[in-house]
């Protein structure tokens, strides 16, 4: 039998490329396609490592997950361990859901169950004719299609509040952009201004000072000593009191940013009445995004756009 490595290695980089294009929609990253493609390719040359070392390392249940980190490293990167692993189960999943969907249409469309006057007769074609390449070729992007759009038509009815966005602040002349999560259980509201307060990390908020400008803030909130909040910052920080969930009275740094814009959908939500509480460390483990939205911004601005 003859075997068509060029076809066989094409193939399979089409495929390969379509699984991780796949994982990136799910994981919502914005990873460039060109470092998805550089992955395909990478995952693609199993194909001829298999074929002339069979008896290779990577062939083995081990070799073979050692490969798929291989693969999602050079697909993503790496950022943090909960990222990369996320990433590396969704790959799996996405394997495991089209393979399964690929043998559902080939029992669907085939009928390898019939009767004789004997009884029950089973019979199997094999993969390997060129029918079943052609049945591939055709199925797969159809199966990946029905569940792209399976996906995404159950991320569009849960919660509007459950998406990300695209989110830009404006301080002291600078402006930088982050990735704003919009959290229903976000009430939080100055009780003197009543302006909503939305909550920022360190690593982005950093951006706007020195390291020194940052450390001297933390003392200042850790030792709650307004003395050591850095000079060029006093008009634009103030102290925000609430209520912890065990009920203790607790505060709040926060900054009066210039404006505000959240990207929502086609809209630019422009907002100015609003205050930005100082979270000193990260909000998540994988750096998906890195300011939690009050959802009072976006319920008056939507009022305001319609």
């Amino acid at each position: 039998m003859e075997i068509y490595l060029d076809a066989v290695w094409a193939l399979n980089f089409f495929l390969d490329f379509m699984l991780l294009l796949l994982t990136k929609a799910l994981a919502r990253e914005d990873t460039k396609i060109r470092q998805v493609i550089f992955g395909a390719f990478i995952a693609s040359l199993i194909v001829p490592i298999t074929l002339l070392y069979p008896n290779s390392f990577l062939t083995s249940f081990i070799g073979k997950i050692i490969y798929s980190l291989f693969i999602i490293f050079c697909s993503f990167g790496f950022i943090t361990i909960y990222r990369f692993f996320k990433l590396v189960l969704l790959f799996y999943f996405t394997t495991f859901a089209i393979g399964g969907g690929l043998v559902g249409l080939h029992f669907l469309f085939s009928n390898p169950i019939s009767m004789s006057s004997s009884g029950f007769i089973t019979y199997n074609n094999g993969y390997g004719d060129p029918v079943s390449w052609l049945f591939v070729l055709i199925g797969f992007p159809f199966v990946w299609y029905f569940t792209k759009k399976r996906m995404d038509k159950h991320a569009s009815e849960k919660i509007r509040y459950d998406q990300l966005y695209t989110v830009s602040i404006k301080m002291k002349d600078k402006s930088f952009s982050t990735m704003g999560y919009i959290d229903s259980g976000n009430q939080l509201v100055d009780p003197l201004s009543k302006k909503p307060v939305i909550i920022c990390d360190q690593t982005f908020l950093k951006k706007w000072f020195t390291e020194e400008e940052w450390l001297s803030l933390k003392n200042a909130y850790e030792t709650f000593d307004m003395e050591m909040v850095p000079k060029d910052w006093e008009s634009n920080i103030q102290v925000v009191p609430y209520q912890g969930v065990q009920g203790n009275n607790m505060f709040l740094l926060a900054l009066r940013p210039e404006h505000l814009i959240v990207y929502y959908g086609e809209q630019q939500i422009k907002s100015r009445k609003l205050l930005i509480g100082i979270q000193f460390a990260e909000l998540t483990k994988d750096n998906s995004y890195h300011c939690l939205l009050h959802p009072q911004i976006i319920q008056l601005a939507t009022i305001n756009t319609a």
